[in-house]
């Protein structure tokens, strides 16, 4: 397999697949093979162009619950066929015990896209999963400068290396030796996928601290968060990159655990009450499947319901203060904001 060019399609939010999407591009440059690199948020996602034929093509994107984010899936949903190579890569959240890399989960991530781009006549002739710091401070403490810097320097090498070997003609598919966790996790993806996301894009929240500079509207990589009450709101587009709060120049982006802790308890009691004296109507709708994808639809209509309530009674100052308060985030030992390390060309 003669490499003569390579195309690089990413897709990121706080660096760390544009980071994967750079270590390539260095050691394809350090052999002469043409690289072009494409962010496929500034790309027009309705009509891909079709690559140069010899070109290998590689994939870079963050796993988001288990999987490819949305925007990445549905962009190599759209993607044009043809019979290059192709190698696919992500970025999961990686953690560090001691020296010990913890690694991320990928999933359903290349299996589900293995299918779609063989289907449309590509080989694939890699499935290399990157364990780059975790940024979702919204489920775990931020990671301190030591993990980050320690687990960048790490990846970096693994994926040189791992380019050096798929350059010189081999196939890297050591992710296969996971597929039986991956296995055992797909329905959390494909409930992220159908439900959890949009939950999810429901706990974000700018505080007081807020100036209206409104870098997280015209940065968001899916046109994600609007202005609403003159403040950034949060609509369903939202994939959770976490880009906006680790971005935010004066960290008044939140996540308001306090908030979804209270709507699950609100949520339960009416709930419970509805079962009580409504149980004839249950009774009616007797496939337990239905009920099954019911549940968690109208828990998002109710989360929603609220969310937009909190939305404008964040006016209020004291619904405010709670809402920060009951927020993880808020706090130094939990809401260390994520960026990648810089990378550049070399």
């Amino acid at each position: 397999m003669q490499i003569k060019s390579i195309i690089i399609y990413y897709f990121s939010g706080t660096g760390n697949s544009k980071n994967v999407a750079l270590w390539v591009s260095n050691v394809a440059l350090k052999h002469n093979i043409p690289t072009q690199i494409i962010n496929i948020t500034n790309a027009n996602r309705a009509l891909v162009e079709p690559p140069a034929s010899d070109a290998l093509i590689v994939f870079a994107s963050p796993v988001h619950g288990f999987n490819y984010p949305p925007i990445m899936l549905h962009f190599i949903m759209r993607f044009p066929k043809g019979k290059n190579n192709i190698l696919l890569m992500n970025t999961r959240a990686g953690m560090l015990i001691g020296k010990f890399i913890t690694p991320g989960l990928t999933g359903i991530a290349f299996y589900l896209s293995s299918i779609m781009l063989k289907l449309k006549g590509y080989s694939i002739v890699g499935m290399i999963p990157v364990d780059l710091p975790s940024n979702w401070i919204s489920v775990h403490p931020g990671l301190n400068e030591r993990t980050v810097k320690y687990l960048h320097e790490k990846n970096k090498e693994k994926v040189s290396s791992y380019m050096e070997k798929i350059i010189a003609g081999k196939t890297n598919f050591k992710s296969v030796r996971e597929i039986i966790q991956d296995i055992l996790i797909s329905p959390i993806a494909l409930l992220y996928y159908f439900i959890g996301r949009f939950a999810i894009s429901k706990t974000y929240y700018a505080s007081s601290d807020c100036n209206g500079c409104d870098i997280c509207i015209k940065s968001c990589p899916v046109k994600g968060i609007i202005k609403l009450d003159n403040r950034p709101f949060w609509t369903f587009n939202c994939e959770s990159c976490m880009k906006c709060m680790s971005n935010c120049p004066k960290k008044a982006i939140e996540t308001g655990h306090g908030f979804v802790f209270g709507v699950i308890i609100f949520y339960s009691l009416i709930i419970g009450l509805f079962y009580r004296y409504f149980s004839s109507f249950f009774s009616i709708i007797e496939n337990e499947t239905i009920i099954f994808f019911i549940k968690p639809l109208v828990f998002l209509i109710f989360l929603g319901i609220c969310y937009c309530i909190i939305h404008y009674l964040m006016r209020l100052r004291a619904i405010e203060r709670f809402m920060v308060y009951t927020s993880l985030t808020k706090y130094k030992f939990w809401g260390r904001r994520y960026k990648a390390l810089t990378e550049k060309l070399d």
